[in-house]
């Protein structure tokens, strides 16, 4: 427990050298970054060896205040957590020593760094929190410190925008989840986050205190309808916090639902299951199909944040509806598919924003449609955003068929001829899974392609690759995403001590979960035989002589890239099934003359959400307090007539008027 503090000391501390030595800006960061990295080894250290005790007893440390005491506890649960943390964050701070250093962002560049690791800090200490008051001090440390990241650059409209949006999000979850911990207190009297068996307190309670945890930690995963903070936040932050937002910020939602609705609230009703499980299957399906409709590079991998988000809540829906029926076999897939793709995705997510910033530095643009032809001067980074999408569309033999497998398979597992009568409706999710994963290779084939394959679109830098710094992080995330695909037995062996703590240290974790062995042999076969014929190719090609000449043309001019798809044109015809919930909105071009000038066409589509209603309601809002205005007539003895008005108001309503009246007929 004490090298996860040190570890913690030292992340928080490694923004320090670049912040009190600026003028040694490159040197300082170096050294900062070498920070970090120690003190994420010391904590990854320490994580794994907890994850390979795998026991509950957790070593407590309590840190005295005058409040109380703050209980910080590293139980297996907390441990498969930080494991990212630390991973995903080594390789964000990595990262940005090329891609923010100090030749190109010297007056943001230190307060970058600094934020970030007090931000990652937060998020270990997040996770070990073993009381209600610790948990928020971090949580709130975790939300200003997201603040100052997303806000980087705030000299630009559109970022100020998205960095005021996400303060008024996460200030939203706090206030709920203060209102959960206070109900908490009330019904325990503590703050200490121990189990809360069903005959503790009433069941409307305990239902009470779920649902604002599904509220205030749905807000910070980004589940829909409360996900529109999410898109602007990770496409105008630095790509390497992008990733880390992506990768496991947003997992601290994903977190807190296991924890308060397995570990503190066992033995959950069925509405719980079917109230997660239901919300999942929307914002998979939803956030896909925005995805698929962006222009914008990182909006699009944004959105896809969010179809992830509802997989995982799948997985958990599934594990709390098999925790009602006393199937343990259910709630084992479920949850650990929901664990898992907590790696999973926070992984490859990570790779595939960290491959969209090495585009974005090069060729200073975000639009997938200006973009083109950039597997010919990015070779590495091509291969990085292939591999992310492979693994991210859930195709074998990469780590998102892995845990996506274990959600079908408890999906799947209440159409069984054993399961309880009624319970085969939930194999419906299974069909809306595959559907997201349909949509999904849709959207990544529109993405790599538009900007990596064909021609360039516009004038774009002719530069290489990215620098050696950012090629690193991008080969380590790679390679988690292969060997959790191809020996997917580490991962699971990784999650089955947090399922067993979830599930009251039940031991058929292990058993359920044997299924998921037999991928192995298959994707170990796969991988093999893709890397030969990879290997192959390229002998092959090395030595043949290819000899170049014009395409043919048909007699029309030589092909150039205005005759090439764009992303627009490429996903249409998907897009125009889901116009009733895109209402995508543009200029509309009609050509009637015979020889008609040259026109442009654009589509824009909104977020349902903000846009829809959020933003129409705070203008609304806005008019009716103008209108107020005029009675503030700047008169003092007017303010002070009110004041005492509503001071009586509230006097009178507090009056105990039944005593009162008693007493007046006693002395008459």
């Amino acid at each position: 427990m004490w090298i996860v503090m040190l570890a913690l000391g030292l992340i928080t501390a490694s923004g320090l050298p670049s912040l009190f030595f600026a003028r040694r800006a490159a040197g300082a960061a170096v050294a900062g970054g070498s920070m970090f990295i120690a003190g994420a080894a010391c904590g990854m250290w320490g994580a794994i060896q907890t994850l390979i005790a795998g026991t509950p007893n957790a070593t407590v440390l309590a840190v005295p205040l005058p409040i109380g005491q703050l209980q910080f506890v590293l139980d297996p649960l907390a441990a498969f957590f930080l494991v990212p943390i630390t991973l995903i964050g080594s390789a964000g701070t990595f990262y940005g020593l090329g891609y923010w250093n100090a030749a190109h962002h010297p007056r943001n560049g230190p307060w970058v760094r600094l934020f970030y690791g007090t931000l990652v800090a937060a998020l270990g200490l997040i996770v070990m929190a073993g009381d209600g008051i610790g948990f928020l001090f971090a949580w709130e440390a975790m939300a200003l410190s997201a603040f100052c990241l997303v806000s980087a650059e705030g000299h630009r409209q559109p970022v100020r925008q998205a960095g005021w949006l996400y303060l008024v999000n996460t200030h939203f979850s706090v206030l709920v989840l203060i209102s959960m911990f206070a109900l908490w207190h009330t019904a325990t009297g503590s703050f200490a986050l121990k189990p809360l068996g069903p005959a503790a307190v009433a069941p409307g309670v305990r239902t009470a205190i779920f649902l604002m945890a599904l509220v205030g930690f749905g807000a910070k995963a980004g589940m829909m309808p409360l996900h529109f903070w999410l898109p602007d936040a990770h496409a105008n932050a630095p790509s390497h916090v992008s990733a880390l937002f992506s990768g496991i910020l947003i997992k601290m939602g994903i977190y807190g639902l296991v924890r308060v609705g397995f570990v503190l609230l066992p033995e959950p009703p069925l509405s719980w299951g079917v109230l997660v499980l239901v919300l999942g299957t929307t914002s998979a399906i939803l956030g896909v199909v925005f995805a698929l409709s962006q222009h914008d590079l990182k909006r699009l991998l944004a959105y896809h944040s969010i179809e992830n988000i509802g997989i995982i809540l799948m997985g958990l829906g599934i594990a709390l509806i098999g925790s009602y029926a006393h199937r343990p076999a259910w709630t084992a897939l479920g949850l650990a598919g929901c664990l898992l793709h907590v790696w999973n995705h926070g992984f490859f997510k990570s790779l595939l924003f960290l491959a969209a910033g090495s585009v974005i530095m090069r060729n200073h643009t975000r639009q997938i449609d200006r973009l083109g032809g950039r597997a010919k001067t990015m070779p590495f980074t091509a291969a990085a955003f292939l591999l992310g999408a492979v693994a991210i569309c859930g195709l074998p033999p990469l780590n998102g068929l892995v845990s996506e497998w274990l959600v079908y398979l408890g999906l799947l597992g209440s159409y069984t001829g054993t399961a309880p009568g009624g319970y085969q409706v939930l194999a419906l999710a299974a069909p809306a899974l595959a559907v997201v994963g349909a949509l999904a290779v849709a959207c990544f084939v529109k993405a790599y392609g538009t900007v990596f394959l064909g021609l360039p679109r516009g004038h774009l830098p002719r530069g290489g690759d990215a620098p050696m710094t950012m090629i690193l992080p991008m080969a380590v995330l790679g390679a988690c995403c292969v060997v959790l695909g191809v020996v997917p037995m580490v991962g699971v062996a990784a999650v089955v001590p947090a399922v067993s703590q979830a599930m009251a240290g039940s031991t058929s974790a292990s058993v359920a979960l044997a299924p998921a062995g037999a991928l192995q042999p298959w994707t170990l076969a796969l991988f093999a035989a893709l890397a030969a014929a990879i290997g192959l190719s390229y002998l092959w090609l090395a030595r043949r002589r290819v000899a170049t000449a014009g395409t043919w043309d048909c007699g029309y001019v030589r092909p150039s890239p205005r005759m090439q798809y764009t992303a627009s044109s490429f996903a249409a015809s998907i897009l125009d099934m889901f116009r009733w919930i895109l209402r995508p909105h543009g200029n509309k071009v009609r050509l009637t003359a015979l020889f008609p000038p040259l026109a442009r066409f654009g589509s824009h589509v909104g977020d349902f959400v903000l846009d829809g209603c959020l933003v129409p309601l705070w203008s609304a809002a806005k008019r009716l307090l103008v209108d107020r205005r005029t009675r503030q007539q700047g008169s003092i003895q007017r303010y002070l007539i009110a004041l005492c008005l509503a001071l009586a108001v509230l006097l009178l309503s507090i009056m105990p008027w039944r005593e009162l009246w008693g007493w007046l007929l006693a002395r008459g």
